[in-house]
């Protein structure tokens, strides 16, 4: 086991960040111009009632995708530099990619909350298996 199997799911992540960017920018610019936003005005107002629900959903998915996943990219970076890539850390690490990507298919299409409430809680058990794991090679 090397480096690229704990950072292939984390650029299978970064690349489903792409995409749901992509997908953001494919409906709030037509939403956008649909409630005629002047681009500029939406800096000083909330867009919340002015764009639909499921274009805000995607929005917020994005965010989302750029709270806790950069914590999951840092543990994972630091799991290969420091050599100590297993099999655990590998299944933890697609285990809360995985996880993540359903949660924004999730957030981004029906967004049952405590669905994607379940998909999040069980993606922090995931990354949170890859710290211990990590702690306990560190100083176990």
């Amino acid at each position: 086991m090397g480096a690229a199997d704990i950072l292939t799911p984390v650029m299978v992540l970064a690349g489903w960040t792409i995409i749901i960017l992509i997908w953001l920018y494919a409906t709030r610019i037509p939403a956008m111009q649909k409630a005629k936003i002047d681009p500029q005005a939406a800096l000083e107002g909330d867009l919340s009632n002015k764009i639909p629900l499921k274009v805000r959903q995607i929005a917020d998915n994005y965010n989302h995708l750029l709270e806790q996943p950069p914590l999951f990219y840092a543990v994972a970076l630091a799991i290969a530099a420091m050599g100590h890539v297993d099999t655990v850390a590998i299944y933890a690490a697609w285990a809360y990619v995985i996880l993540r990507i359903v949660h924004s298919l999730v957030q981004c299409t029906y967004h049952k909350v405590m669905h994607r409430w379940a998909l999040f809680m069980l993606s922090s058990i995931a990354l949170g298996v890859m710290v211990v794991n990590e702690l306990m090679k560190l100083f176990g």
